[in-house]
This record gives structure tokens, sequence and C-alpha cells, in this order.
């Protein structure tokens, strides 16, 4: 099996050290104290084999709150695209800016512990899923302060090299989003260029769905978004 490149080490810059990224002058940085990276990759590396079948298949999910931008501190970001909106007619459940259960026209956010993309974290579980590997929250804790604002595609770099370590390339994958407001369609285009970049595969071997919870339940509320992934993996 070829060696699997941690992500640690892609992202070690000292004991002390900081990696930032910047999207749409947004600026998203995930602090980096540690000394090792042997963590993540045992939890990567069980003790069983891995056969190389010739097809394997993975499903991932992923839901996330979303709030008004001042209670979320950061953008909704799907797919690694930063979703621009007009004011949402947000559903205040508890009452914290207007009466509860009215409604509160705000910027939404996406409260989560990293940048909270669904699209790029159902992916990573699909692939993890697809190997017989623990589930991204293991992997990647949402009690650890390295990836507190971490940007959700160096976890895809990391599945990618997975992926790759074990023997397997992206036979097609299939998303489907689920949120109600604000509307996705015309950032679809570019959320497809960065799974197709970042997955080292083709336009022909990615969909994006993206679908409405009939203003049903939280997601329907505009409280939150999720995402189910469906992928196979092919032996390469």
């Amino acid at each position: 099996m070829k060696q699997i490149t941690s992500l640690l080490s892609i992202l070690l810059v000292g004991a002390e050290g900081f990696v930032s990224s910047s999207r749409n002058n947004k600026s998203f940085v995930a602090v980096t104290r540690f000394s090792s990276a042997t963590e993540t990759d045992d939890i990567l590396k069980p003790e069983y084999d891995i056969e190389s079948i010739p097809l394997r298949i993975g499903h991932g999910f992923d839901i996330h709150r979303m709030a008004p931008i001042e209670e979320a501190g950061q953008p909704i970001i799907i797919g690694g695209v930063q979703i621009t909106h007009k004011d949402q007619k947000w559903t205040d459940k508890d009452g914290k800016y207007v009466a509860p259960g009215a409604i509160y026209e705000t910027q939404l956010g996406v409260v989560a512990h990293s940048d909270g993309d669904v699209v790029y974290h159902s992916i990573v579980d699909a692939i993890f899923g697809a190997l017989t590997l623990p589930d991204i929250g293991q992997v990647f804790q949402d009690t650890d302060p390295r990836w507190k604002g971490c940007d959700s595609s160096k976890f895809m770099e990391h599945a990618y090299e997975v992926m790759t370590g074990y023997g397997y390339e992206i036979g097609n994958v299939d998303v489907t989003l689920i949120l109600e407001r604000p509307k996705v369609a015309g950032f679809k285009p570019a959320m497809k260029e960065n799974i197709v970049r970042l997955l080292g595969t083709t336009k022909g071997k990615v969909n994006i769905k993206a679908r409405t919870h009939e203003r049903v339940d939280s997601v329907g509320e505009l409280r939150s978004l999720s995402c189910h992934v469906v992928l196979t993996l092919a032996r390469k």
C-alpha cells in the first residue's frame, strides 16, 4: 500500500504555527498546535486488511445549523464557494432577536467548528465509509483546536490522499444538497469545479443536485442545511 501522506504534515508550520487561506476576501485560520501527525494517520490504518476489490460504494451525510451571521461568526461555504445572498427570512425559534417563532430577516452563516462545508464533509465521510474507515467526526474531531475555522478543502485533500494510498480513484460522485434558502443554482458550477479539482477527477463523474425541504423542520425554517453524498471508488 502506498504511504498515506498526513494532512497534518501539510498543515504543520511549527508547534505554535498558523495556517491561513483566503476566499472571497474572507480569512479562515486553522490553529495547528501539535507535535506529531501520528494520531490522525493511525486511525486511518486499521489492523484488518482493506481488500482491493474492484468497486467500493460510500455514503456520507452532514448537517449544520444556520444562524444570523453575527452569531455564526462565518459565512455560508458550500463546495468551497461562499454563498452570497440577500437578507433571508430566518425563523427565530428561541426568540433571541425577535419574538419566539417570529421571522428575523438577516444575513446567514453556518455554525460549525471548521468552516462547516456540508458538501466537502459529506464527500470525505463517503470516501472514508467506502474504505471501511472511521467517520470524519472521529478523524477530524470538533473538539480539536487544530480544526477551528479550518478550510474544509484540507479535509478533501487528505481524503484524496487516503483514497489513492489504498489504490482507488473516484468512480463517480452524486451530491444532494438540502437547504431552503439561499438559492444556490448559480453557485453549482463553481462547486463542481472545486470537487473535480480536489478529487483529481472529471466533470462527467461529479453531479450536484440541490433541493428545498418544503418549509419542513429546521432546514425548512432556514435554521440548518444538510447534504447527502453517494460515491463509488474504482480500483486503479
